[in-house]
């Protein structure tokens, strides 16, 4: 990673969570799916994360084998930027996947790895410390601290603070979806003086809160600068413009209603009432209303709405017109799906 691109990682970014674009059979939609990517761009966004849960875990399996093809076609489309993006790509499994993924992404011109620890669930500390340090010796690592109910597992403070004083970890993505946990991560970033290391959110259920939180410990003060989140996979422009504000105000009635108005659209993209079963599928309804999918598959032909999940997304449409980009995503749309 260039110095002018860490720079800009440590200002803060907006990052979207690339989703998948498939066909009715299941197969790759290589229109989508650049059409996809350049949205983002033209979005504003400041980077892209590919490989990662909202793009299905499984593009990894054999049978599929959508790894390699995903993660080239958004590198390809990232190149033609106006501005060099931060590249991010999901990295997992356990040490031996996980060095193998991290040397494909850092060949395929991804600038650092999100490097999930949901396969080492049972794993102790200095296992888990030894496979973070295997990964960051190939590319620089972006942590992710996961929430349980959707794969990850409780990390504590005591992991933090040794994860931070890896040198080649650039950043946190902070998802635990918990206060105490996510104080966790900011205390040892801190503590282990780690001024360099990059704050994220995504904590899709406290977005604005956690940029307008300023975060002192021992005398010492830390922002969370940026998201990589699901959620900004759609609706993105409007987040591009909600970063921006949250950096330029400090907490007010406004912004705080604002961010519960965010939370409430999370709820029912990512199927909260129902364990996030429907995440998914949720921001891809979201996505084909806009013309920009062409339906709701994913890979595993389970994965679907949950029951109540489309009236619950019909009903933030119309309670906060002032969250979506619908007219946006019109207004460009035919061009980001020429071939």
């Amino acid at each position: 990673m260039t110095p002018d691109l860490r720079s800009r990682l440590q200002h803060g970014l907006v990052i979207p969570a690339h989703p998948l674009a498939l066909t009715a059979a299941r197969r790759l939609d290589e229109r989508r799916q650049r059409a996809l990517t350049r949205y983002y761009l033209a979005a504003g966004v400041g980077g892209l994360a590919v490989g990662v849960h909202t793009t299905q875990f499984a593009i990894r399996d054999p049978k599929v084998g959508l790894f390699h093809p995903v993660l080239a076609l958004a590198a390809e489309e990232m190149s033609r930027a106006r501005q060099p993006l931060v590249r991010i790509a999901g990295v997992c499994g356990r040490t031996a996947q996980a060095v193998a993924e991290a040397q494909l992404v850092r060949e395929l011109g991804y600038h650092a790895a999100l490097l999930s620890l949901g396969a080492l669930r049972d794993a102790d500390e200095d296992a888990l410390v030894a496979h973070c340090r295997a990964v960051a010796e190939i590319i620089p690592v972006v942590g992710f601290y996961l929430q349980p109910s959707v794969g990850g597992r409780v990390l504590p403070y005591a992991f933090w603070r040794r994860f931070a004083e890896i040198e080649n970890v650039v950043a946190i993505k902070i998802a635990p979806f918990n206060r105490y946990q996510t104080l966790d991560v900011v205390r040892a970033v801190i503590e282990a003086g780690r001024d360099d290391l990059a704050l994220y959110t995504g904590n899709d259920d406290n977005i604005v809160a956690d940029f307008l939180t300023p975060y002192r410990v021992a005398g010492q003060e830390r922002r969370i600068v940026g998201g990589l989140l699901g959620h900004w996979s759609v609706w993105t422009r409007r987040a591009v413009e909600l970063l921006d504000r949250c950096r330029r105000a400090d907490a007010t009635p406004d912004l705080l209603r604002l961010g519960v108005e965010v939370t409430d659209s999370n709820a029912a993209f990512f199927d909260a009432a129902n364990g996030f079963r429907g995440c998914i599928a949720g921001l891809h309804e979201v996505l084909r209303r806009q013309g920009l999918l062409e339906g709701l598959w994913c890979l595993d032909e389970h994965e679907t709405l949950s029951p109540g999940q489309l009236a619950e997304i019909d009903r933030v449409y119309r309670a906060y017109p002032h969250l979506h980009d619908d007219a946006f995503v019109a207004q460009h749309r035919d061009e980001w799906l020429k071939p």
